[in-house]
């Protein structure tokens, strides 16, 4: 939904098909697979371990002998599969995912609208034409008081048609609108004559005439894949290696390129400047010398300010690369970690179904989500390194994780209160003798 409602303005209009709609769909979900795995892991490990402790059925296996870490052991090998799976989805099925799902994207705002003319606006979207009619009928094809500019010479109005009446239409194939016009004139300009002073227009009678406009770019979507084939979102792991490696190198390159132009030119204008001082001192005037530094410094201040935009444009794009190789492994952890966070959680609060576990869930994933947002943004401002940022949440999850199994492999309550409000009680006894 969040993905329609931000691109409606751009599928609206267009003549779309409906599988096309759906392919987009397809491929657009396809991308939070990797997002929407932890949290569909930490639900079904709190739903199942919840149900369990409720039934009483954890008290029966811990009374036999068997241990929670025990328990927890045959489905942790199978929540690493699951992990593993994630990873694999995220380096080889997203990238395709989203360079399908970017290429729809372009060449459908790029496509232009479905034919719709308009009464008395012109109409614009078929290239080299301009078409403006008065009124049309309701069957949607008769249309009246028609003017068509024909700017296909681009020589701008130089032709022009105008009809009292036409039928507008479209081939078997659909590559083509066809108008037939009734009781016209056209006007041609003719710019010979309009040198020599004589009449400009050639002018043109019909009682019916046929025009077909080329409806080539209102047709399927064009494949750009090429154009994001390089971006960052469509490289696998391997890929992205390659590709920040090579970044790193030409950013290194640039970096030194800079400094060695600046102390170059640095050094050129200061032996020009003794120069100058030596040999022209007592013709050029204190304020001229004052001038011509102040001149230099800016120009080399704005040499200074352009480069490092341009070597901090370079170091971002070089974060969005890590960002992208450590993401796609720091989610299938996520996995992994929300499921030592679901398990003992549900056999501690032991509540089954959709109620209190699907709500304590929620809590923890919009948490988690809240941090790796955080951690993400940061590293995109270059406040803190990639790794640092996108393996934020996954830092402060894992004391969670081994604080709950703690608790659940001792059948302690998640937060024990007794011994403080006991503290209390006792504070509050003394005052009273006191």
């Amino acid at each position: 939904m969040q993905f329609l409602w931000k691109y409606v303005d751009d599928l609206v209009g267009k003549g779309l098909e409906f599988t096309q709609i759906a392919e987009l769909i397809f491929y657009a979900s396809a991308r939070f697979v990797p997002v929407a795995l932890p949290i569909a892991m930490l639900i079904a490990s709190v739903m199942v371990f919840g149900k369990l402790g409720e039934n009483y059925e954890l008290v029966a296996l811990k009374s036999s002998g068997i241990s929670l870490i025990r328990i927890l052991f045959p489905l942790t090998i199978f929540v690493i599969i699951i992990s593993y799976g994630s990873f694999l989805f995220s380096n080889y099925v997203m990238p395709i995912a989203n360079l399908k799902n970017g290429s729809m994207i372009y060449d459908i705002q790029k496509k232009k609208p479905a034919l719709n003319i308009k009464e008395g606006i012109f109409y614009k979207d078929i290239e080299g034409f301009s078409i403006k009619v008065a009124e049309k009928d309701a069957d949607g094809k008769t249309l009246n008081d028609i003017i068509i500019y024909d700017h296909t010479a681009k020589n701008g109005n130089d032709k022009v048609i105008i009809s009292k009446s036409g039928i507008m239409q479209l081939t078997k194939d659909e590559k083509f609108l066809e108008l037939i016009l009734y009781n016209g004139h056209s006007y041609i300009d003719i710019p010979e004559k309009k040198r020599n002073g004589s009449n400009p227009y050639r002018t043109t009678h019909f009682k019916e005439d046929l025009i077909r406009f080329d409806l080539s770019s209102f047709s399927t979507i064009n494949n750009s894949e090429t154009l994001y084939k390089g971006h960052y979102a469509m490289l696998s792991n391997q890929q992205l290696a390659t590709a920040i490696d090579s970044l790193y190198a030409k950013f290194e390159e640039r970096k030194g390129t800079f400094t060695k132009n600046i102390t170059d030119k640095y050094r050129h204008n200061s032996q020009t400047d003794s120069l100058v001082n030596s040999e022209d001192l007592t013709t050029i005037k204190k304020k001229q010398q004052y001038d011509i530094a102040i001149n230099k410094i800016q120009t080399l201040k704005s040499i200074a300010k352009s480069n490092k935009n341009d070597l901090e444009y370079r170091k971002i794009i070089i974060t969005k690369h890590n960002i992208e190789w450590h993401r796609k492994i720091s989610l299938a952890i996520a996995c992994l970690l929300l499921f030592l966070i679901g398990a003992p959680l549900g056999s501690i609060i032991r509540k089954g179904g959709f109620g209190l576990p699907v709500l304590v869930s929620v809590l923890f994933f919009v948490f988690f989500h809240v941090l790796n947002t955080i951690g993400e943004k940061s590293a995109k401002e270059l406040t803190i390194e990639a790794y640092k940022g996108i393996w934020l949440a996954n830092i402060v999850f894992a004391p969670i994780a081994l604080f709950l199994i703690y608790k659940a492999k001792n059948d302690a309550q998640l937060f024990d209160f007794s011994s403080l409000l006991k503290s209390v009680n006792q504070f509050i006894k003394k005052r009273k003798i006191q």
